[in-house]
């Protein structure tokens, strides 16, 4: 479509170029000042279909390059060789002694997104079925504990760190977590896309007859 909306244009250059091949005097003397403000407009317009559409391909080609992990840990009271004390939450550093060895991970992940919550934004994980029982589980043998979870992003998990600790309040029976991070909007918009990116691969990885079982 960019090149039928751009090739009246092309050929008029191209016909203007021909025409001045013999005399400059004669080339000024046809050249149609309202014509070529016209055609300056075309152009500017093609110039910016160009650009835009190479911008939008490079982006798309960054963001299918994007890649996210997440570890979801359980909190614990009594410190063992089996765990760690780590910090979360930049601002007002919070101390919490986990399981080192996550609960959950981004292989358990069938959807990620970004929801609007309290004026700014959360993160919402969906969990596949198998996944969703162990939740189910950790989530009514521990409330009043916390779940700790740590995400990395970038094309090479660049980017990482402890990025919230949300209360166990009740049991989660849909596989759905909820949770504010801490990070900005646009680190946020990097981790979804990942994790999303993620699980497309697990998916294709995933023979076509065990998909609907």
């Amino acid at each position: 479509m960019v090149l039928l909306y751009c090739l009246p244009i092309i050929l008029y250059f191209v016909r203007v170029m021909r025409f001045c091949g013999g005399t400059m005097q004669i080339c000024l003397r046809h050249f149609n000042l309202k014509r070529t403000d016209r055609t300056g407009i075309f152009a500017s317009r093609c110039l910016a279909i160009f650009a835009l559409a190479f911008l939008c391909g490079c982006q798309t080609d960054k963001n299918a390059k994007q890649v996210s992990a997440l570890r979801l840990h359980i909190e614990v009271t009594v410190p063992t060789q089996t765990s760690e004390t780590v910090s979360v939450f930049r601002a007002a550093p919070t101390r919490f002694t986990i399981l080192k060895e996550p609960v959950l991970t981004e292989a358990d992940i069938t959807a990620a997104a970004l929801i609007r919550s309290h004026g700014g934004f959360a993160v919402q994980i969906q969990f596949n079925e198998q996944a969703l029982w162990i939740l189910e589980q950790y989530s009514a043998a521990n409330p009043g504990k916390h779940f700790v979870i740590y995400g990395q992003w970038g094309e090479k998990l660049a980017d990482g760190r402890w990025l919230a600790a949300p209360l166990i309040t009740k049991r989660i029976s849909d596989g759905i977590l909820t949770f504010t991070a801490d990070m900005s909007h646009d680190e946020a918009e990097q981790f979804i896309t990942g994790l999303n990116n993620v699980v497309k691969k697990i998916q294709k990885s995933i023979p076509k007859t065990f998909r609907s079982l």
